[in-house]
């Protein structure tokens, strides 16, 4: 028999904040990026410093942290690419994500012990491609979001000793693999370097139809709403309820897209997944899927969800949304700043505003949120107020739960 591999679970992290947050609800690696070659810049991303900082603390806890150097360089950059890859070597980064074979030639040279990942934007979509990869020094390839689970499920029994990395939860692009042109054609925001502006987000108006000359039954349309048209906003992938065949089809890195979201979300959707995969693990034969998985995952700000091109190709769900904007998410009232037993008043520092008498939920690693009324609330004095108003300021709030470090408070139904 068998014994089934453990997956690695991904998290982003935008910033050192999200890193923590991160390793504390679960992740067995994290990926982020510096203040320049990452294909986030609009994320508040990493000074050198943090970078050394966020590697350190996630090493003490056993999690990997993989940098993404995924843009595509012009040739004046690769001088100043190349001292970054040195300094990103000699702050012990496990592995760089990268989807230029230009990129991927330099860090062979000027680091050649720093393991090399493949970019979603290389558009693997065969064994053949990842064997290809696998020969230029890469050990894992994170594979084309357009892929079906039994595609996966085929390359991977094709090249098994090749790390096979897949997204299986956040924003998707309408673009192939990433690799959109809308933002450079509209302001001129190179989307393949980093700046995207999202343009597919934005709302178009149009009253036509248009046919291929030679096809001219097949009308393509684009449907006023009420509320707006959004024809390339695409919806979220949401693969919550499929753990199982996630594992089976031999992914080996489960990835959450989201460095611009909130550490919040990294949070919540990070011990999410955390709980379905150890569930699944202990007991595989008698796993039964939780529906409040999905509910934690409802409770952070996404678009409608969707099991992506997992089960559907492209060419028969697009994946657009319906909804323009984005589902909200509960408000994240605050974070805990020291641990209190059940019953006792807790410290907190607020991010939202919360008042007394407010429903929370209480949100700890390991575990889905728990509800409770916010009867008493305490300044950093230990008077008593009616609110902690601004954002910052430590507060103590009376919660029936043990409460740890790094536990969170949001709002509840």
């Amino acid at each position: 028999m068998s014994i089934m591999k453990k997956p690695e679970l991904l998290s982003p992290a935008g910033n050192l904040e999200k890193l923590k947050a991160a390793v504390l609800y679960g992740a067995d690696a994290v990926y982020l990026a510096g203040k320049r070659f990452g294909m986030r810049a609009a994320a508040d991303n990493f000074t050198d410093d943090e970078m050394i900082e966020g590697i350190t603390h996630a090493h003490e806890h056993g999690v990997k942290v993989y940098i993404t150097l995924n843009v595509m360089p012009r040739t004046s950059e690769y001088e100043a690419l190349a001292k970054y890859i040195r300094f990103l070597s000699d702050a012990h980064a496990d592995a760089v994500i990268v989807s230029d074979i230009g990129v991927m030639e330099l860090v062979r040279e000027v680091a050649p012990d720093m393991e090399l990942h493949i970019s979603t934007q290389a558009s693997a979509v065969s064994a053949q491609a990842v064997r290809a990869w696998s020969r230029f020094g890469a050990t894992r390839v994170v594979l084309a979001r357009e892929l079906t689970l039994d595609e996966v499920k085929t390359i991977h029994a094709a090249v098994p000793d090749v790390e096979i990395e897949c997204f299986i939860h956040g924003s998707m692009c309408v673009a192939y693999s990433g690799r959109c042109l809308l933002s450079q054609y509209y302001v001129g925001r190179d989307a393949n370097r980093g700046a995207c502006a999202q343009p597919c987000r934005w709302e178009y108006k149009t009253d036509f139809g248009f046919s291929e000359v030679k096809r001219p039954d097949q009308v393509l349309t684009a449907e006023e709403h009420p509320e707006g048209t959004f024809i390339m906003s695409s919806k979220d992938l949401c693969m919550i309820e499929h753990i199982p065949e996630l594992i089976d089809a031999g992914i080996t890195s489960f990835k959450i897209e989201g460095r611009m979201k909130s550490a919040y979300y990294t949070a919540a959707v990070t011990n999410a997944y955390r709980l379905a995969i150890d569930a699944y693990l202990r007991d595989p034969e008698g796993y039964e899927y939780d529906p409040a998985y999905l509910r934690e995952l409802e409770c952070v700000s996404h678009r409608e969800y969707d099991t992506g091109f997992f089960f559907d190709r492209p060419m028969d769900d697009a994946k657009v949304t319906y909804i323009p904007g984005y589902i909200r998410e509960k408000a994240y009232f605050a974070t805990a700043v020291a641990a209190s037993a059940a019953g006792e008043p807790a410290l907190f520092i607020q991010r939202n505003k919360v008042s007394v008498g407010e429903r929370c939920e209480l949100l700890s690693p390991g575990k889905v949120g728990v509800g409770f009324t916010a009867d008493e609330m305490y300044s950093d004095k230990m008077e008593p107020i009616e609110s902690a108003p601004h954002p910052g300021m430590l507060f103590y709030v009376r919660v029936p739960y043990d409460v740890h470090t790094g536990d969170i408070i949001r709002g509840a139904d």
